[in-house]
């Protein structure tokens, strides 16, 4: 018996599988699958509904997520994802980690990312513990700047709904066009102060990094004069002749 009820299951899986008839994705962005098979009994339909969200749904879901994620400025070019993971573990649980792309292709400056945190409180929280104390991460002689993420930092997000954006090549005689000249015009001059900004900053950055070289060779110069002269019982020597108290391991 239980042989003849699983062959009787298994044909009617079977026409079911056979009979589909279509699948289509309705306006109100669900999908409908509908088919028909015949039991014996009669053709009996079936339906299936999948929600696919709409687009107001999916760019509510989109601002909660830039809520949620924190952009982080001024890392070191040798932090990976995993050190990026691993720093900020401590203030919750890290999502996703994105790393912007340097199109200047330099590779002296720092990089940016943006972190998404498991609830905007967690990422809340780095901004505030950031703003408040220097963050080092990898190394980097400058500590990590944060900020709270916009919208327009993500490549990916959605189209914003009821905006539609359309292309078309403008003639001379378009009343549009001087608009796009002067457009263009300012790209092409924010590229170029965006260059010469980012060779002023790698100058000063250089110069910076030789400051602290040079006060690092300095420091470590008179720690070296101090151990000398406490080897050499020169200290001690000088401690007797001017009546002054040192300690005994000197």
């Amino acid at each position: 018996m239980l042989n003849g009820c699983f062959n009787w299951f298994h044909s009617y899986i079977y026409d079911i599988i056979a009979t589909i008839s279509f699948l289509y994705l309705h306006e109100n962005h669900r999908v409908v699958l509908i088919w028909w098979t015949n039991d014996g009994a009669g053709t009996r339909g079936f339906y299936t509904l999948w929600d696919m969200g709409t687009p107001e749904a999916e760019y509510a879901a989109f601002e909660e997520r830039v809520k949620q994620t924190v952009y982080l400025d001024n890392i070191s070019p040798q932090v990976t994802d995993i050190v990026v993971r691993t720093a900020l573990s401590q203030f919750g649980t890290v999502k996703n980690v994105q790393f912007i792309p340097d199109y200047f292709k330099s590779r002296n400056i720092g990089q940016c990312a943006l972190v998404e945190m498991e609830n905007p409180k967690q990422a809340d929280a780095i901004v505030s513990e950031i703003a408040q104390f220097p963050f080092m991460m990898a190394g980097m002689p400058r500590p990590v700047r944060a900020c709270p993420a916009k919208v327009e930092m993500f490549d990916d997000r959605p189209a914003k709904p009821g905006r539609n954006i359309s292309c078309r090549w403008l003639e001379p005689n378009d009343p549009d066009f001087e608009v796009a000249q002067k457009l263009k015009c300012l790209t092409k001059k924010h590229a170029a102060e965006a260059s010469s900004l980012l060779k002023q900053q790698l100058q000063e950055e250089e110069n910076l990094a030789k400051q602290q070289n040079e006060a690092l060779k300095a420091n470590h110069k008179k720690y070296e004069m101090i151990d000398s002269v406490i080897a050499d019982g020169t200290a001690r020597h000088l401690a007797k002749r001017y009546k002054m108290r040192i300690a005994d391991d000197w």
